[in-house]
């Protein structure tokens, strides 16, 4: 069962983890904008550090509590302001956003699940 838990941190961590080099990119910055993100230039790039750094610590089960809490810091703003399908006239654009929302929702509850009971067995916080 010690094995189930590694997998999950690393399944889990992957999406956050690989999502960084796109948080810096330009294109995403300017999407970011064009969606009404304020000061998309400097909040873009932070969020993709926030949630690498998340990510990192889920992975590494490195005070993955706190981790999970930067993922949940992460997940909130990105899901409201970047996944709007309500009001959307575009009925496909609108089922495509509320599955992102749908599936940040879902990343979500299991950052706070990690937030509540940690990082488990093989793992740096679990080690005697």
């Amino acid at each position: 069962m010690k094995y189930l838990v590694l997998l999950g941190r690393i399944f889990y961590s992957i999406i956050f983890l690989k999502a960084l080099p796109a948080h810096l990119a330009t294109s995403t910055i300017e999407y970011a904008t064009k969606a009404g993100v304020p000061w998309a230039s400097i909040a873009v790039p932070l969020s993709g550090i926030i949630a690498f750094v998340g990510a990192l610590s889920i992975l590494l089960g490195y005070k993955a509590k706190y981790g999970a809490w930067l993922i949940v810091i992460f997940l909130v703003p990105v899901t409201i302001m970047m996944h709007k399908f309500w009001g959307l006239t575009d009925t496909q654009e609108a089922m495509m956003q509320q599955g992102n929302f749908i599936k940040n929702a879902a990343l979500l509850g299991a950052a706070l699940l990690i937030a509540h009971f940690g990082s488990g067995p093989l793992s740096l916080d679990g080690r005697k």
